[in-house]
């Protein structure tokens, strides 16, 4: 009888381990893809297209609001741009942007005339028209200029972006880039490794 009884709870147990196994694996393949390194943006090395984007602020933006190759406007000029999924914009990102223009106003070591251009990545380009002047008054970029990419949310040709980004930093220098950081969720916290970039040298 009691060979009987441990032969049930140990049956018992098998079943619930074996359960508990099938769970986790199950588990393991809902958040795989979560845990899977992001790649967005064009690898070192890359040369990169130029591409046209409303200037809504920024030194080079008018009125009305014209569309700009800031590569090409910025030659051999340091430049990050920064791609912002629209739907996916929040106040952490909101403080990573306004953490890297104050760096870029202090200044950064060994590194000279550096400005950030931000595309919006929309499929409401009015939309973010109408917006960004609002988040240019309240987050009062001075190296920043705010833009709209006038084109499918996917972004430009040529820049790899992966859609699942909700911010992808591109460091361009000399129409090449240096660096490409993408991010599922940020914040300032993830400038140091941006500017570390910044400072490499070719």
């Amino acid at each position: 009888m009691k060979n009987m009884i441990r032969s049930s709870t140990s049956s018992c147990q098998r079943h619930w381990i074996l359960a508990g196994c099938m769970f986790f694996c199950s588990l393991l393949t809902l958040i795989g893809p979560v845990w899977a390194e992001l790649k967005s943006g064009p690898e070192a090395g890359v040369v990169v297209a130029g591409f046209k984007t409303i200037a809504v602020t920024g030194e080079l933006a008018k009125t009305p609001a014209e569309e700009i190759d800031y590569l090409k406007a910025r030659t051999d000029r340091t430049t990050v741009f920064l791609f912002v999924s629209a739907e996916n914009f929040q106040r952490p990102i909101a403080r990573y942007l306004k953490t890297l223009d104050k760096s870029i106003t202090d200044g950064i070591d060994g590194v000279a005339n550096v400005e950030a251009v931000a595309v919006w990545l929309t499929d409401d380009v009015q939309k973010s028209k109408d917006y960004l002047p609002l988040a240019q008054k309240s987050l009062s970029f001075e190296h920043t200029a705010l833009t709209v990419f006038p084109g499918a949310k996917q972004g430009p040709d040529g820049w790899g972006l992966d859609t699942e980004a909700h911010l992808t930093t591109v460091i361009v220098r000399g129409g090449k880039a240096v660096a490409s950081f993408a991010y599922r969720s940020t914040n300032e916290t993830d400038i140091p490794a941006v500017l570390l970039a910044l400072k490499k040298k070719p």
